[in-house]
Order: structure tokens, then C-alpha cells, then sequence
């Protein structure tokens, strides 16, 4: 990679910047609610800045808080987290022509400040890996207005917990701001499928304990992507049916949309 200097100083750096810009207010509202939420599940403050630095992952730090509260089993707390956080095996394959010419310890680097909407914003600016087109410094610039907007906020609800007010709402706050980044995602009617199997699933086995409703929609949308871009004979008559629904276009992964 080029120095810091000359990554800070790139065009495509700024350009990422500013992409990512329009969704930092919800990553915010949503760190701002997770690091309230670390305090108030029980967690000390040092403990807590430790784990948002450390883990870097919102919805495996809030799918793991109340498993902790409640002392659930620790390879019960590891298997969720690993479960939501399977979408980065896909994100990785796909950086993988993009990155792969860069030493170990830079890719860990560049690993460690991925996030979902960086993916999503550099896989639409950049569908074919290149190497004249500034994409690493795209990458860093959206991937550090990520990490800033997380991790700023996190560490604001994290030492403010106790004088944050409850009644304020924060966690709706933080439901609507997975709700638009959500929304975001949904690009055709086959990623909108899988959202609303996994919402149907995620719902239906809700009484399961710890919070194992999470797996099962998880597993339930995986499972209606693998169909859909399968090659079975159920999977390309439901691939036809959304197909002839709207204009054709080129069919992209749904299963890598499915697990942003």
C-alpha cells in the first residue's frame, strides 16, 4: 500500500469519504445505542472501549450483550457471533482479487476496518479489481469514515451510559437505523424474498431461548439465497418467477446481498 500521507492525499480516498458520509448519522444512532447498551448490560467501562475496539462488529456485540447478561453458555455466545458474522467469508472472497497482492499484515489491516457498507460501496464503484483506479484508497477512505463514525459515538454512549436517560428512546433509534441501512440493501425482489423469510423465521421461532430466533432467520435467509442461486430445478422456477416481475438486468449473488 501507498504511505499515509499519500493514501490521505489520494482522490479516491476523499471520494470514499464522502460516499460513506450519507449513512454515517445511522451507523452513529446505532453505536451511540450499543455503547449505551454495553454499560447497562453490566459491562465495566474498560471492558467495554476494550471490546468495541477489539471486536469491531455491531451486530455480533449486540447479539452477544444479553447472551452474557443472562450468563448463556460461552460456545453459545461464540457460534452467534460467528453465525452473523459469516458474511465477511463472503466479503473476503469477493476483496479477494482486489487485496491479495498485499502482504499478510496489511490484509489483516484492511480486514480488521471492513465493514458491510464498505462493501457494499466498493463492490458497486468497483466490479472488476484493477489496479490503476485508487481502489485501496477508495477502500481506506470509506472504511475510515466507517470506523470513526462507530467507534466515535460507541465511546460517547459508553462513558455517558449512566447519565443517558432510557426514556429517550435510544434503542427505537437504533431499530430505525437498522431499518434504513436494511431498506438500503434491498436492491430486487430476490434479496427482498430472503428479507421477508428471515423476518417471517425470526418471528415464528421468537420463544426459542437464547436468542437463538437470530440463527434460524439468519439460517432461513441463507437458505432461500442458496436456492435462488442454485442450480436446482425449484430454485430457477422461483428465479423465474421474480425474473419475469420486473426488466431484466444482470443477476448479481443473492446470497452476498443476503448476507450484508
Amino acid at each position: 500500500m501507498h504511505s499515509l500521507s499519500q493514501t490521505l492525499r489520494h482522490a479516491q480516498f476523499r471520494e470514499g469519504v464522502r460516499e460513506m458520509s450519507g449513512v454515517t448519522l445511522g451507523i452513529a444512532a446505532w453505536g451511540l445505542v450499543t455503547g449505551v447498551a454495553m454499560v447497562k448490560g453490566g459491562l465495566s467501562i474498560p471492558l467495554a472501549l476494550l471490546m468495541t475496539f477489539v471486536v469491531y462488529a455491531g451486530s455480533a456485540q449486540l447479539a452477544a450483550l444479553p447472551l452474557m447478561m443472562v450468563g448463556t453458555p460461552v460456545w453459545v455466545i461464540w457460534a452467534t457471533a460467528l453465525c452473523i458474522n459469516l458474511r465477511f467469508v463472503i466479503f473476503s472472497a469477493q476483496w479477494r482479487p482486489y487485496f491479495m497482492r498485499y502482504g499478510l499484515r496489511d490484509r489483516l489491516v484492511l480486514g480488521y476496518v471492513s465493514g458491510d457498507l464498505t462493501y457494499v460501496l466498493f463492490m458497486k464503484r468497483f466490479p472488476e479489481a484493477r489496479d490503476d483506479e485508487g481502489q485501496i484508497e477508495y477502500f481506506m477512505g470509506a472504511a475510515s469514515a466507517n470506523w470513526l463514525s462507530w467507534q466515535i459515538p460507541v465511546v460517547v454512549g459508553i462513558l455517558l451510559a449512566d447519565v443517558i436517560p432510557t426514556h429517550w428512546g435510544l434503542g427505537f433509534a437504533g431499530v430505525l437505523a437498522l431499518l434504513g441501512l436494511t431498506y438500503s440493501l434491498i436492491s430486487d425482489r430476490a434479496t427482498a424474498l430472503a428479507a421477508v423469510v428471515a423476518g417471517a423465521a425470526a418471528v415464528a421461532a421468537f420463544a426459542l431461548p437464547l436468542r437463538l430466533h437470530i440463527v434460524v432467520a439468519i439460517a432461513a435467509a441463507v437458505c432461500v439465497g442458496l436456492m435462488i442461486d442454485g442450480g436446482g430445478d425449484a430454485g430457477r422456477r422461483l428465479r423465474a418467477a421474480l425474473e419475469r416481475a420486473r426488466p431484466s438486468r444482470p443477476r448479481e449473488s443473492t446470497v452476498e446481498k443476503v448476507a450484508t
